[in-house]
């Protein structure tokens, strides 16, 4: 993921130069990547950047006039439409470069992060004040790891970055471990590593001889969640307006933009309000080897209607071809971020950044607008795992539990979103600009005012979708919600839906044991053919049990993965061939016990930096 990497410290600067060289060499994933370096010993500033090409922090550092302000941004920055017009009458500029005006705002204001609107983190170095800053954006979307040694503070956009200069570090936190193990990503602010930390969201530290010396925050949602209350009429109309007027601000730049449009309201919502020209945005959904889903039959109606082109990008026999690299790439971007199932994002992503480098997404609109809920833990079978390793996976359920005692707005944008989200979002920002305006400052602390009975359903957004386009409202989505139809018929058309997402669900990876064997014994007849592909667009089980059988037997059965202190081998070895076997179902194992294996291999094993490259 393109990003900031460096130390602070008082070493020898030949050693410090060596280290931050090593540091921007681990997060060089792409050779379309721009990088450099910037060096300042008197203030024992080492720091490195990783860009893609033309994108908003592409050319770094930024100064003022005089060099005594060096600022160091990655991600994204969205300015206020006064902001904007203030800073050209002034003859800063906002899109030539459209980071430029960054430097400007920090001089009319010292505390100027707090109104920054976007993902992002950066470095700040002001010489005539004597102080270095590292922030991040307030809900700690583009993540910053650290890590405080003897002599040096060090900062990267990955960890991996930090494990170059200090191989050391190349030791696994049980306690991390054991969150990734029951929830797919790790909690508060934690890594897998021992010692190795996430900046926490709307950090702004103040850093001086190899330490830090103000641990600063600028914003804390409990300044949102104080807000009074809306009635529904008001709360609509508030968040009507704040979302139709920041909406542009998400299709500026000099990156071409497309749009992953899917069958959801989300992304809908977008089209509804962003009245582009004809062929003019670029739209695409993910799609899968059996059969036109739900999500590309809606997006091509959607794309049809607003007069935009619309391609299907398919996960099929190219990507099951090239799994192993993109299981071994998905782990290494991502450090315990997603399981391996989640390569697909990967592969897909490399597609769409041959549309356009740009991405608009409906990404955390549900869980923002909803609160929706995406991950709980998952406690697999005991009989896998050492007791002693086991009772930090049971932790970890403890720990999510006091984790949701908050505002459900405050879960799904600060807690959820940025553990959670992590590990796709780095996926898709290794090879894209990702937008979502669902993460804008102005409409999640919109949505913090919404009356009880706004938070309980998404009517809100079909409401948005008809006063933004009513053509785009008579299409129902890819659950049957919507539509231009009589109730009857509506009530008809989503209980078959339904039916039909849920009977994917049971035949695909959530099958029980039973039913496993039943289909097993029937396996002449491909009763898939009838459920798989009518909503989603990957099949994990049948793909470990037939193409990539031979991947997980490789794998899961090698004795050095049956040699893992934490592992049972003979459990292990009984769920491998009981699933490649066709008459039980361990999908959810299989991702889990592959993911633990690849970050073995990739981050534990071994002292030697490494750096994993993109195959052909």
């Amino acid at each position: 993921m393109p990003g900031i990497v460096g130390l602070i410290t008082k070493m020898p600067p030949q050693r410090a130069e060596a280290e931050l060289d090593r540091m921007v060499a681990a997060l060089r994933h792409e050779a379309f990547y721009e990088s450099g370096t910037w060096i300042d010993e008197s203030l024992g500033v080492y720091v490195g950047w990783i860009a893609r090409p033309h994108s908003f922090s592409d050319g770094m550092p930024l100064r003022n006039e005089t060099g005594s302000v060096c600022l160091f941004f990655s991600g994204e920055e969205y300015p206020e439409r006064e902001t904007a017009r203030r800073l050209r009458e002034r003859g800063h500029s906002i899109n030539g470069k459209r980071s430029s005006h960054l430097v400007h705002l920090y001089e009319e204001n010292r505390g100027f992060v707090e109104s920054l609107n976007g993902m992002f983190h950066g470095l700040l170095i002001d010489k005539s004040r004597g102080t270095i800053r590292l922030f991040n954006d307030r809900i700690g979307m583009h993540r910053i790891c650290y890590h405080q040694s003897d002599d040096a503070f060090y900062f990267a956009a990955e960890a991996k970055a930090i494990l170059a200069a200090r191989p050391e570090l190349r030791k696994p936190d049980p306690r991390g471990l054991g969150e990734f193990v029951a929830c797919s990503c790790v909690l508060e602010n934690r890594t897998i590593f021992k010692d190795i930390h996430v900046l926490p969201p709307a950090s702004d530290w103040v850093l001086r001889n190899g330490t830090v010396e103000q641990k600063g925050s600028y914003f804390q949602p409990s300044e949102w969640e104080q807000q009074a209350p809306l009635e529904q009429a008001s709360y609509y109309e508030e968040l009507r307006d704040v979302f139709s007027r920041n909406l542009p601000r998400y299709f500026d730049g000099d990156e071409r933009i497309g749009i992953a449009l899917t069958g959801g309201l989300d992304t809908r919502v977008i089209m509804g309000w962003r009245k582009s020209a004809p062929q003019t945005l670029p739209c695409y959904t993910f799609g899968g080897m059996y059969r036109d889903s739900q999500d590309v039959i809606i997006a091509r109606q959607i794309a049809n209607l607003c007069q935009q082109p619309h391609q299907v990008i398919e996960v099929g026999e190219e990507f099951l071809k090239s799994f192993p690299r993109y299981a071994q790439q998905c782990v290494y971007l991502t450090e315990g971020g997603v399981d391996v199932y989640r390569s697909s994002d990967l592969f897909v992503s490399e597609k769409a950044r041959q549309i356009a480098p740009a991405k608009i997404v409906g990404t955390y609109g549900s869980e923002i607008v909803c609160q929706a809920v995406m991950f709980k833990p998952m406690i697999p079978p005991s009989d896998l795992f050492d007791p002693e390793f086991f009772s930090f996976v049971h932790q970890a359920k403890d720990t999510y539990t006091a984790l949701r005692r908050v505002h459900p707005v405050t879960f799904a944008a600060f807690r959820q979103s940025p553990w959670y989200h992590h590990g796709v979002l780095a996926i898709e920002q290794s090879q894209l600009t990702v937008r979502s305006p669902y993460l804008d400052n102005d409409f999640v602390r919109t949505v913090y005012r919404a009356p009880g009975s706004a938070n309980s359903n998404g009517d809100v957004r079909l409401r948005l979708i008809h006063d933004g386009s009513p053509e785009l409202g008579r299409i129902r989505t890819d659950r049957g919600l919507g539509g231009d139809y009589t109730k009857p018929i509506a009530a008809l058309v989503h209980a078959i839906l339904e039916f039909s997402f849920k009977a994917e669900y049971a035949y695909d990876y959530g099958m029980p044991q039973w039913l496993a064997r039943v289909d097993d014994m029937f396996s002449a007849f491909h009763f898939e053919r009838l459920f798989l592909g009518r909503h989603k667009l990957v099949h994990y089980r049948l793909w470990y049990r037939d193409s990539l059988s031979d991947y997980v037997r490789g794998i899961l059965l090698d004795p050095r993965t049956l040699s893992r202190p934490y592992l049972r081998a003979d459990s292990v070895t009984a769920l491998v061939q009981g699933h490649l076997s066709g008459n039980r179902n361990y999908t959810t194992e299989i991702h889990k016990l592959l993911t633990l294996e690849l970050l073995h291999r990739l981050f534990f094993d071994s002292q030697q930096v490494l750096t994993i490259r993109p195959g052909p």
